[in-house]
């Protein structure tokens, strides 16, 4: 990991404890300018981990109450039990005194993680990264009219096939399936996994609708990835009075599941 890279630069917090100063960067905007939830998420994330004793967040459950602009915040955080196994801790981040996302995350230490293994998924089957497109060259979502975010020259992004809403014509199901990784050449590690989840193009994108906001966003790191491309599966399968749910997983390139999550979010 470099500090020098923008996702270490970005999501730095200043101080000790238990309020910890950051800047949230307009380079993970997007839409009207607001930060991604994801990259907000590991702001979060970057201040636990300076007072849990544990370097991996384990499992991770964050509440997004109003949007994050640009600019100065704060991050307060408590510490609600540090075992021998896990240690648990609760992150607020403020804007202008207001409370805007709040997470509940317990860290681990994965790489002494052992015990019986059952894997009934599988990998996304995809062609070699350089047999694929990039979803963002261009400066125009398709027909959407949407501009490429700012968020999306922190990602490396490769489809098979470009999908429907990208040439204007929503396939109306509600899935994908890609390769995804940190611009730079920066290795995903188990703090970038919980944000990235939330950084890829929303499934719903293929049912014709291009906003959505994320409420709230469970996320299990099941392992530390190797580095290299991350294959990633998105989908909706219920979009019920504008309430949807999203489930995404991200297993690295060894076929390894390193991330699984889900997350209710609200059209518009």
């Amino acid at each position: 990991m470099t500090g020098d890279h923008p996702f270490d630069a970005d999501t730095a917090v200043v101080g000790s404890g238990p309020r910890f100063g950051a800047t949230i960067s307009d380079r993970w905007s997007v839409g009207d300018a607001h930060a991604n939830g994801g990259y907000v998420l590991s702001v979060c994330l970057r201040a636990l981990e300076q007072v849990l004793d544990k370097p991996d967040p384990l499992a991770v459950s964050a509440f997004f109450q109003r949007r994050v602009l640009p600019g100065p915040a704060e991050v307060h955080v408590d510490i609600a039990r540090s075992g021998r196994r896990l240690a648990t801790g609760e992150a607020r981040l403020l804007q202008g005194d207001q409370e805007a996302v709040r997470v509940v995350a317990s860290f681990a230490d994965l790489s002494r993680a052992a015990g019986p293994t059952l894997v009934s998924g599988s990998a996304p089957v995809l062609p070699p990264p350089q047999d694929c497109l990039d979803l963002f060259s261009g400066e125009v979502l398709g027909d959407s009219g949407l501009e490429a975010p700012g968020i999306a020259g922190r990602l490396e992004y490769r489809t098979p096939r470009l999908p429907g809403w990208r040439q204007g014509s929503p396939s109306g199901q509600a899935k994908a399936e890609f390769w995804l990784r940190p611009a730079g050449g920066r290795p995903a590690d188990t703090l970038l996994l919980p944000g990235l989840v939330d950084m890829a193009v929303p499934a719903v994108f293929e049912l014709g609708h291009y906003a959505t906001t994320t409420i709230e966003l469970t996320v299990h790191v099941r392992a530390r990835p190797v580095p290299g491309w991350l294959a990633c599966r998105v989908s909706t399968r219920y979009l019920i009075e504008g309430y949807h749910e999203e489930d995404f997983e991200i297993w690295d390139s060894t076929g390894r599941l390193v991330a699984q999550s889900r997350q209710l979010a609200l059209l518009g």
